[in-house]
């Protein structure tokens, strides 16, 4: 997951990470109000999260692809595990995705 400060960021990352299939899909939701720290100061900034299903083999170089695509100094770049699912869908993000 990670976020972003416009729809059309959000739609870019998205777009490369499925294009490039280090991302069986992703999802965009919007806007979202992100209330932080940064360089000393309290900082509110309304923000696109995008969430992508990946497998493990493949979060290594979506990281990647995020990090250096990504325009934010330090961006928020997390993995969540997939505790369960429907057999069909993780098969199919599986089949869809290629690690690199």
């Amino acid at each position: 997951m990670t976020t972003t400060d416009s729809a059309e960021k959000a739609q870019q990352l998205a777009q490369g990470a499925v294009e490039a299939r280090l991302a069986a899909c992703a999802q965009i939701s919007a806007p979202v109000t992100s209330v932080y720290h940064w360089r000393q100061a309290i900082e509110t900034a309304e923000e696109w999260q995008v969430l992508f299903k990946t497998t493990p083999a493949c979060y290594d170089a979506l990281e990647a692809y995020l990090t250096a695509a990504h325009d934010y100094d330090t961006p928020e770049i997390i993995a969540m595990p997939v505790v369960r699912g429907n057999a069909a869908y993780v098969g199919w993000v599986r089949a869809e995705t290629v690690a690199r």
